[in-house]
């Protein structure tokens, strides 16, 4: 395993590496000295070699099975396996895999005195039927590898066998044109000091191929678009990231970021990314688009037309300094965020009943009525216990009701670590392993449940959760009883004390960066359009952030004010980076990672309820809610709204965290187009429509008052002319009827007169409540 000095090899070649896949072959690198603490491998040179070296199962043939994909999700590493053959999923569990092929069917896989004929060997070169196709040929080193295993035995483990202990990347950054090509060189480090080149036996996975594609040996191409991506390279159980960079070939003015306003330290990080990769922001929005985006941002409503001409008008400079912290003390601020977080608590309350589902809600709301810091909040919820009735809190382990569905929610919401694969297996795409994940699932393992349970379909019955004395958690595999313990780090839980007080001590401890981390990215995907990591709680090694720096400054800054939600959001908001016109520009116009301007988004399914109730001048009647409620303080998915359901109010027949999905849909376009009861709220007797057709309003004055309501703007002088002509023109035909009708005496016409006026109003109406301008978040 260690390098292999040959004195000529030294002399003229440079270091030797041994090779992994079979014996008779070492790979020298001709440009390097031959020293054993050498780690890169930029050009590398076959020789032969006769001497057949013993081949190990672990470091040999499974990092073969594991390249061909014999033991990926798709092939034998599916649960049950294939035809009769299983092996652990991508080779996490190698005495199941050595089991399964040396010792399983009662060894007819191998044959020892023939191994060219072994079962295993025929089936990988197709020499037999094989549903996988050749995965290697007759003479090539994985097969000169399989059969020399074979032939000296098939051994478990060789003596003095070293561990994988690492992998890595020679060179994990990348800065590459448009179409350029580099080469991965993957390292593999064991517990005996030695290293091998595994280049050729790892896979790799490219997150963004539009922007960097590679090939099975490794070979990255950059595309032709300029850009960022991650590739992934996975060898055995062990994972490694390189990050490549594609910045536009056109340089930037100098100096065009010197000039840029900064308000505070998220521009100056975010400058210095798209100065790298030489994007030019996009230009500042319009007042009246930061208007209208804050509002719907922190208080999930528009402003009313009032509202937005006295912040159009005013010519305060600390105007919007004082419109956010005015935002954050509004009561509509609490029940947008607490509406958003509840999308990630709330259950299903044909499961928990709806008493609890209620007392749920009303907690989470309190938490933001109270402002609590976040690691209180945090803190509040996973350590809770006491009645349902009394303790919305306690509703959590009432819907999560073994450790294991404890420990996949609170990892996930708390720390961006998606567990639920490592509850069956290794983490595919993370360090993860079962032994993780049921170790952190223990600290959940006494919580102690009294009452009916769960009795559907009401499940009405109120259920007391406590800390029993008794409970733990056991490996399914090693049937093994495991003691709590964190993903990292140390959390020791004090003789007879709450596990979950330990749990949560660790989880909110300032060495704990993913909890800063995932909150700030949450918060930033909802007022930004997308988070630094997407999705935002799946934290991972092979899922980087787009701005490492800004992650990490943001998640300092939050726990530097003690958690502080407010302040976060204020820091954001008032950024110059948040106010960024949402229109691309010529360099701009491809980058969806870097925030060189606003990402337009489709408002909340709450939000443009609202939007509709406040330019209708008409509210939305919720059952089980008093009425003037607004759409944010709906608590239960099972009270009906089409409107909600149709702009993706989540499933509620999933579990949380539920997810939405922000894309448009016909179906949309349609409900806003034809749904009768939106068309009854625009020709409603008592709304806008009929308010100004009614009143002594001029056509100017009319068409401000809509433009503001609806757009939060002043029309322009096209939008102006069109419409003022409109309901003037409707106004003259008014007009001529009146005189007629007057002439004529007939009462019954001269009723009607009015209303051309208030048809047009109406038509106005609805067909800018129709237009992206009201729908999607600019």
């Amino acid at each position: 395993m260690s390098p292999i000095h040959v004195a000529i090899a030294a002399t003229l070649l440079g270091i030797v590496y041994q090779s992994t896949v079979g014996p008779g072959k070492v790979f020298a690198d001709p440009t390097q000295p031959a020293t054993a603490s050498n780690t890169t491998l930029p050009n590398r040179s076959e020789l032969p070699a006769s001497v057949e070296t013993p081949v190990s199962f672990e470091l040999d043939v499974q990092p073969i099975l594991a390249a061909q994909g014999c033991n990926a999700g798709a092939c034998h590493g599916k649960q049950r396996g294939q035809n009769g053959f299983q092996l652990s999923l991508l080779g996490f569990d190698s005495n199941f895999d050595y089991d399964a092929i040396a010792r399983q069917a009662r060894g007819r896989r191998l044959t020892i005195r023939a191994p060219e004929s072994s079962l295993l060997v025929q089936k990988a070169t197709a020499e037999l039927p094989h549903g996988g196709g050749r995965k290697i040929e007759v003479g090539s080193p994985a097969y000169q590898t399989l059969t020399a295993w074979i032939r000296q035995g098939a051994p478990r483990r060789l003596e003095d066998e070293p561990t994988l202990t690492s992998v890595e990347i020679a060179e994990t950054e990348f800065l590459l044109k448009p179409s350029e090509t580099a080469q991965l060189a993957v390292l593999a480090r064991y517990s005996d000091g030695s290293q091998r080149d595994v280049t050729s036996m790892t896979g790799y996975l490219s997150n963004d191929t539009a922007i960097t594609s590679v090939d099975a040996t490794g070979k990255l191409v950059a595309g032709p678009i300029p850009g960022e991506t991650a590739v992934m390279a996975r060898y055995m159980n062990h994972i490694c990231v390189a990050n490549v960079s594609i910045p536009r070939t056109t340089e930037l003015p100098e100096g065009f970021y010197d000039q840029q306003p900064r308000a505070n330290f998220i521009d100056d990080l975010v400058h210095d990314k798209l100065n790298q990769l030489q994007i030019q922001v996009s230009d500042p929005a319009s007042e009246s688009t930061f208007l209208r985006r804050v509002y719907t941002d922190v208080i999930g409503r528009a402003p009313t037309a009032d509202e937005a001409r006295e912040f159009i008008e005013s010519q305060d400079p600390d105007k919007r300094k004082k419109l956010v912290d005015q935002l954050l003390d509004q009561p509509e601020y609490i029940d947008h965020w607490a509406n958003q977080w509840a999308d990630l608590l709330r259950p299903n309350p044909y499961r928990v009943g709806i008493k609890a589902v209620l007392n749920y809600d009303n907690w989470i709301r309190q938490q933001f009525r109270e402002n609590v810091p976040y690691d209180e909040f945090a803190r509040r919820l996973i350590t809770a216990k006491g009645s349902t009735w009394h303790n919305g809190a306690v509703t959590l382990f009432r819907d999560r009701r073994s450790p294991d569905e404890v420990a996949t929610l609170v990892s996930q919401l708390f720390l961006g670590v998606r567990l639920e694969c490592a509850k069956c297996h290794h983490h595919p795409f993370e360090k993860w392993s079962q032994h993780d994940f049921y170790s952190f699932a223990a600290y959940f393992g006494r919580v102690g449940r009294k009452g009916k349970g769960l009795s559907p379909p009401i499940s009405g019955g109120e259920e007391i959760v406590y800390v029993s004395t008794k409970g733990s958690v056991k490996h399914p595999v090693t049937d093994e009883v495991l003691p709590p313990s964190p993903l990292f780090g140390t959390a020791d839980v004090a003789e007879g004390s709450d596990p979950r007080e330990a749990l949560a001590e660790w989880m909110t401890s300032p060495d704990n960066d993913y909890f800063a981390q995932v909150q700030v990215n949450r918060v930033w995907a909802q007022l930004m359009g997308r988070g630094i990591v997407d999705p935002v709680d799946d934290l991972r090694s092979t899922n980087p952030p787009s701005n490492p720096a800004l992650l990490d400054a943001l998640a300092e800054h939050f726990q530097q004010s003690g958690f502080d939600q407010k302040d976060l959001i204020k820091t954001i908001v008032l950024s110059n980076v948040y106010s960024l016109s949402s229109v691309p520009n010529e360099t701009n116009a491809a980058d969806r990672l870097n925030y060189s301007r606003h990402y337009r988004h489709r408002l909340r399914a709450e939000v443009l309820a609202q939007a509709v109730a406040d330019v209708t001048e008409t509210s939305e009647s919720f059952s089980a809610l008093a009425p003037e409620s607004r759409a944010n303080q709906v608590w239960t998915h099972r009270i009906d709204s089409t409107f909600l359901d149709t702009f993706g109010r989540p499933d509620e027949n999933k579990d949380p965290p539920c997810e939405r999905i922000p894309d448009s849909s016909v179906t949309q376009t349609l409900h806003l187009m034809n749904a009768r009861e939106l068309d009854a709220r625009v020709r409603s007797d008592s709304g806008r429509a009929a308010r100004l057709a009614n009143s002594d309003s001029s056509p100017a004055d009319i068409v401000t008052d809509l433009y503001l309501a609806i757009f939060s703007r002043m029309p322009n002088d096209e939008e102006r002319s069109y419409a003022e002509t409109l309901i003037r023109d409707s106004s003259k035909k008014t007009a001529s009827k009146e005189d007629t009708a007057n002439q004529s005496g007939d009462k019954e016409q001269k009723e009607t007169t009015d209303e051309g006026r208030r048809r047009v109003i109406e038509d106005l109406m609805w067909a800018m409540m129709n237009s992206p301008e009201f729908i999607i978040q600019n």
